[in-house]
């Protein structure tokens, strides 16, 4: 089993302690795993499908209609009547998710033009291209906040290691760091992510390269003050003067302490990286054409004022987002202050 150290468990309280915090995490916590179900809980092809009692799984597997006693050798259209008939003929059922769209499922059964408003079918509506509302905001949040945790992971390995090396080791190394950290500041990311799009074509891996290579400046100052502080405590000297390594000082006896600066500026990555996705979205730089993304439903709603649920969709979705993760890093940095 696993157990807590003394400073840990005093850690856990203090951030229990913090409600709103708390409370935040098991919100996301829910939300993440809602997102990460997304094709179980929005998806226009069944879940399971009985016929002759036989079970099928259509969302792990590609059938074709002849596996039901249809004529063409292609994947069937699960929502329309005709295969709907072809099971029932059989005796069989087919159980859809929730929502039966996916992301790109396009309703063709609209009573009004498209977008339409919400109705019983499409609880929040469509979007211009006929697409349900609802699904495409599940799988862009989806997109948008493994996007900001993968980029807030790798940023904070590389921003954390170069201050650390930076302030423990000062002189020459936190000189040419320094210089080195100015230069690659004063590029603009966003002028580079426009140009490159031009060259290559956008994907979600591509964005957080390029992503990944700026955002690690945040990290870097407030950790290098930190390491500067803390190696010039007695207990560090101390640890020195007994043989202990370079390594070991960082890891054990200066990190931790910096870890309560650094938490503070997290969350700011973490929304920093949705908002810029978004933008970049919205833009037409970010995300392939046609994939679901935050961003492209607020381009959707600039251009279609008519339809007021697109961009109250989008609004709420990430106002809900960004708060919990501002709410989170607040409790977590509360929990990491040496003072309490």
């Amino acid at each position: 089993m696993f157990h807590l150290s003394p400073l840990g468990q005093r850690r856990l309280a203090a951030f229990k302690a913090n409600r709103r915090g708390w409370w935040s995490l098991w919100l996301f916590m829910a939300l993440l795993v809602t997102c990460l179900c997304s094709e179980l809980i929005a998806n226009d092809k069944p879940l399971l499908i009985s016929v002759d009692g036989t079970l099928y799984y259509p969302i792990l597997h590609e059938y074709q209609e002849t596996d039901f006693g249809g004529q063409l050798p292609f994947e069937p259209d699960y929502r329309s009547q005709y295969v709907r008939d072809l099971i029932s003929a059989k005796g069989g059922w087919m159980l859809f998710p929730p929502i039966p769209f996916s992301d790109q499922s396009v309703n063709y059964d609209l009573s009004q033009p498209s977008p339409s408003p919400p109705t019983a079918q499409n609880w929040l509506g469509t979007d211009q291209q006929a697409r349900d509302v609802l699904a495409r905001a599940l799988y862009g949040a989806r997109v948008s906040i493994l996007f900001a945790l993968i980029l807030t992971l790798v940023s904070g390995l590389i921003g954390v290691s170069a201050g650390a090396l930076q302030g423990f080791y000062g002189g020459w190394v936190d000189l040419v760091g320094q210089r080195l950290q100015e230069i690659w500041s004063g590029l603009p990311v966003l002028y580079l992510l426009i140009i490159l799009s031009g060259f290559v074509a956008p994907g979600f891996w591509w964005l957080l390269g390029i992503m990944a290579l700026f955002s690690w400046l945040a990290l870097v100052d407030v950790v290098r003050a930190e390491f500067l502080r803390g190696r010039s405590l007695e207990y560090v000297k101390a640890a020195r003067a007994l043989g202990v390594t370079d390594g070991v000082l960082m890891r054990r006896h200066i990190l931790p302490n910096a870890m309560t600066s650094t938490l503070t500026y997290l969350p700011f990555i973490l929304t920093g990286a949705i908002s810029t996705l978004t933008a970049l979205d919205f833009l037409g730089f970010g995300m392939p054409a046609g994939s679901a993304s935050l961003g492209e439903l607020v381009g959707e709603a600039k251009q279609n004022l008519q339809a007021p649920w697109l961009g109250l969709t989008a609004f709420f979705v990430l106002a809900l987002i960004l708060s919990l993760l501002v709410f989170i890093g607040e409790a977590c940095r509360d929990a990491f202050d040496p003072r309490t």
